[in-house]
């Protein structure tokens, strides 16, 4: 009996030893995913940290992280019901232009260069097309696309309308979303607009100014998730129709007030 009894506390210990080894490598195993999680986000915050001296570099970061907040699944109040969708018939034509030019400057160079000058007529000819294009591409950028930095389709599906509708937004399936940024030379403060696409002017619109300093440390390094945050409001009061007034409305209203 002892012998047995002495075997069944054996054998209890030996469980309760492998319970603890199984616990301890368990614990182990989870401190080494959590070691490796936090190397990944360190490699991530060291491929968005720029120098925040560079202003170009700074916008560039600043405008991708809009148009990719605005791009995402989870930016309306609805969740997933409702998907905005990017409009890429503008950014194609443009596309098909460049292409055009270069077409032609691969011509001039390669194909009626070798004769000259013989081939001089068809030579100027690409030439002058070349730069002709070039100069439409840059009135486009320059007189159409202005600070616009991507374009959304309008709302198409029914059940999204009528969520969007029944929030506030009435006219978001007729017109898309303009997004706009502003990032003056030598201004610390970076200003994204909202408004209909394609609407006559002057569009309803929603404005908000941030400080580049809300969003990059001394270092540089870039809060990414916290302006993905502050984009996603900006979008929802859109959505929801809470308008900004135009500052011209302002002015009067409180010229009206000092005359009356």
């Amino acid at each position: 009996y002892r012998i047995q009894q002495q075997s069944i506390t054996m054998a209890k210990k030996n469980k309760q030893s492998a319970a603890a080894a199984e616990a301890a490598a368990e614990a182990k195993r989870k401190e080494e995913e959590e070691s490796e999680e936090e190397i990944e986000v360190e490699e991530e915050m060291e491929l968005l940290q720029v120098d925040v001296g560079d202003i170009i570099k700074v916008k560039q970061i600043l405008d991708e992280t809009v148009a990719g907040t605005i791009m995402s699944e989870d930016l309306s109040a609805h969740g997933e019901a409702v998907k905005i969708e990017e409009e890429y018939t503008h950014d194609n034509i443009k596309l098909f232009l460049m292409a055009l030019a270069c077409g032609f400057a691969a011509v001039a160079q390669f194909g009626f260069a070798t004769d000259f000058p013989k081939n001089r007529i068809w030579l100027g000819v690409c030439c002058a097309s070349y730069f002709c294009i070039s100069g439409i591409l840059q009135l486009i950028m320059t007189f159409i696309d202005k600070d616009c930095i991507m374009q959304t389709k309008p709302l198409t599906d029914p059940e999204m309308i009528k969520l969007v509708k029944k929030v506030g937004n009435k006219e978001m399936d007729k017109y898309g979303i303009r997004v706009r940024s502003i990032f003056p030379r030598f201004s610390e403060y970076y200003t994204v607009i909202l408004e209909f696409q394609g609407k006559d002017p002057p569009s309803e619109f929603v404005k908000k100014s941030w400080s580049v300093g809300q969003f990059f440390d001394v270092e540089g390094f870039f809060d990414e998730e916290g302006m993905m945050l502050e984009v996603e409001e900006l979008y929802q009061r859109f959505e929801a129709g809470n308008f900004d007034k135009p500052e011209g409305s302002k002015a009067k209203k409180s010229s009206k007030k000092k005359s009356n």
